[in-house]
């Protein structure tokens, strides 16, 4: 019997500042000062997002703030989710901290030295011989991509104990001076998240759902299509191209050949775990994969519940895709700067 890396569990977590697509809306509009175009208007009210989770309270947002105070609560608030999340995954894994063998903590809205996972080593109660993996610049390709390291991770010396942490601050990324339509896109997608998954490549694991390949593939001269310039009180969202455009010439051919590789057709999948990006992605990867799926409901119920966290949302849509018990193999995929695609399959339990 061969033995694959198997996720033993998914846990998520979120801060605790909830607020609403119309409440976002009227925030915008206050803080520039005059009601919104109605042309912009209509887009950021189609985002396909009903609410979402921020770091801070809204009003925070609404003043000038520097890099100093966004690093300070960065530190208190990821630490507090990184730890939620771990705590949870752990026990769901029926696992202590002293099981796991390497942190692997993917994240491109803030950094700390020492890292996250660093800390989390004494706060947790980890052995003092973790390796600590912190990984930073993916953005929304991180979740699917940080599967795929800790995949790895999982089978290399005979087998390990993986904990992954994928955590995005998106709110404290952005400057919200700005009032360009790009930046009013991003403070209409982006919100606040965390997740952490234990992988496992030790034999006795192989009751899970296992991960059967993963791919990824950067196109040249798309640097422009995603990504951020760092400006003097935030990061710059840089957004030149059409991403749901892209799906269509150039994902889909590449999604398609990896199908292929793997002997599989959309036919033969469950429902996939899509990172939603926005609305119009949501859309794009709805059409690529008809008729053989019959959509993509709950990667549209999380952007409509928690909006675009980046790196950690498709780790909470396969989280919920789970609880449906699934009998075929869920595809992965995931859209980040680059341009870069990321893709992966799980089999669900018994298929491996």
């Amino acid at each position: 019997m061969s033995f694959t890396a198997r996720l033993k569990s998914i846990a998520t977590a979120v801060p605790d500042h909830r607020v609403t697509q119309s409440e976002v809306l009227a925030i915008l509009a206050k803080a520039r000062g005059a009601d919104l175009p109605a042309r912009l208007q209509q887009i950021l009210g189609n985002s396909g997002i009903g609410q979402r989770y921020l770091a801070c309270e809204p009003s925070y947002y609404l003043r000038p703030r520097g890099w100093a105070e966004r690093a300070a609560i960065y530190e208190q608030i990821a630490s507090q989710l990184a730890q939620k999340a771990a705590s949870e995954a752990l026990d769901k894994a029926d696992l202590v901290a002293s099981d796991i063998d390497a942190i692997v903590m993917i994240s491109t809205t803030g950094t700390m030295t020492p890292s996250i996972p660093s800390r989390l080593i004494q706060d947790l109660g980890f052995d003092a011989a973790t390796q600590t993996i912190p990984v930073f610049g993916h953005g929304c390709a991180g979740g699917v991509l940080g599967l795929g390291l800790a995949s790895d991770l999982a089978m290399a010396r005979n087998g390990q104990n993986i904990l992954l942490i994928s955590l995005e601050l998106c709110s404290l990324s952005y400057d919200y001076s700005q009032f360009d339509k790009k930046n009013m896109i991003a403070t209409a997608l982006f919100a606040d998240g965390c997740a952490a998954a234990v992988i496992s490549g030790k034999q006795q694991q192989a009751d899970a759902p296992s991960f059967r390949a993963f791919d990824q593939k950067t196109w040249p001269d798309t640097r422009d299509m995603m990504g951020w310039d760092i400006g003097n009180t935030g990061f710059d969202l840089v957004l030149a191209r059409d991403i749901p455009t892209f799906v269509t010439k150039d994902f889909a051919p590449f999604c398609d050949a990896f199908l292929k590789r793997q002997g599989l057709d959309k036919s033969e999948l469950a429902e996939p775990a899509c990172h939603p990006g926005g609305g119009r992605v949501v859309d794009a990867l709805e059409a690529y994969f008809a008729p053989d799926v019959a959509g993509i409901p709950v990667t549209r119920a999380i952007l409509s519940q928690h909006g675009n966290m980046s790196s950690p949302t498709v780790l909470f849509v396969l989280e919920r895709l789970l609880t449906q018990n699934p009998q075929k193999p869920i595809l992965l995929t995931a859209l980040g700067p680059g341009f870069t695609a990321a893709l992966g399959i799980l089999d669900p339990r018994g298929m491996a």
